[in-house]
């Protein structure tokens, strides 16, 4: 397993360990918590000397998800390389139905997976629910909406930015990865997050994953890579969120 040089994972490094820790456990582990067969990341000798630190090793976590999302063989005579992040976030959006212009760049990509995530949820939610999602994000004056007028207001929200739409896809994405891989997000250390994430012990957490657990995943492969691409454009998410936040701070 080697990293190949990748625009697209760079801002990797700009991420904290604990924040990387997720995306180390979906690489290694599966649904069930057991180590994954395939895996390499936890034989390298970095991994072994500096885990959980794991902002010292982003290269090698990085590579991980290029060789997933490669081809065994192919990667074998491309010296353990794997493919473009890109590529493996195009095969995922594929797989996931997710309409997309393959000239976009990486983050709007990216976002038109997370809408598709989004819209599919919204769309098996109740008005109750719907209303319900918009108070914990503070969307406000929603009382006498239909169902398609809420759909339509948090797709406007999401595509805003900014801190709602950094809450719904952390609202999504967790929901997600508690189906995909058995284990939601670790947040800590922002009090407004975690008390939106409580939304997720009823319905709307149970709407969103169902969506996922009825997910038929045949290929191993994409059992790795579903999940990661979404962990990746969640971080790139809180990434450009919290730079946007600290120009703020600093204007």
């Amino acid at each position: 397993m080697a990293y190949r040089h990748d625009s697209d994972l760079e801002f990797l490094q700009n991420i904290a360990s604990a924040d990387l820790d997720d995306l180390v456990y979906c690489l290694t582990h599966d649904k069930d918590g057991d180590v994954r067969f395939t895996e390499e990341l936890t034989m390298s000798d970095l991994y072994k000397e500096h885990n959980p630190d794991h902002a010292r090793y982003w290269e090698l976590i990085a590579a991980e998800i290029q060789c997933f999302g490669a081809n065994t063989f192919a990667t074998i005579f491309r010296g353990g390389k794997g493919v473009p992040y890109k590529e493996v976030l195009i095969n995922v959006c594929d797989k996931m139905k997710v309409n997309y212009n393959k000239d976009s760049s990486t983050e709007k990509i990216e976002n038109n997976l997370l809408m598709k995530i989004l819209s599919d949820a919204l769309e098996r939610m109740t008005p109750k629910e719907l209303k319900e999602l918009a108070e914990a994000v503070g969307i406000e004056n929603v009382g006498r909406m239909n169902a398609e007028a809420f759909v339509g207001v948090f797709q406007a929200v999401f595509r805003a930015g900014g801190f709602k739409s950094y809450q719904l896809t952390l609202i999504i994405v967790n929901a997600v990865l508690k189906a995909l891989i058995g284990r939601g997000l670790s947040i800590a250390g922002n009090a407004a997050l975690t008390r939106t994430m409580a939304i997720l012990t009823g319905p709307i957490g149970w709407v969103i994953t169902g969506l996922w657990t009825a997910l038929d995943i045949a290929s191993p492969a994409y059992r790795v890579t579903i999940p990661a691409v979404i962990q990746v454009a969640a971080l790139r998410q809180k990434n450009l969120y919290e730079k946007q936040a600290a120009q703020v701070s600093f204007g």
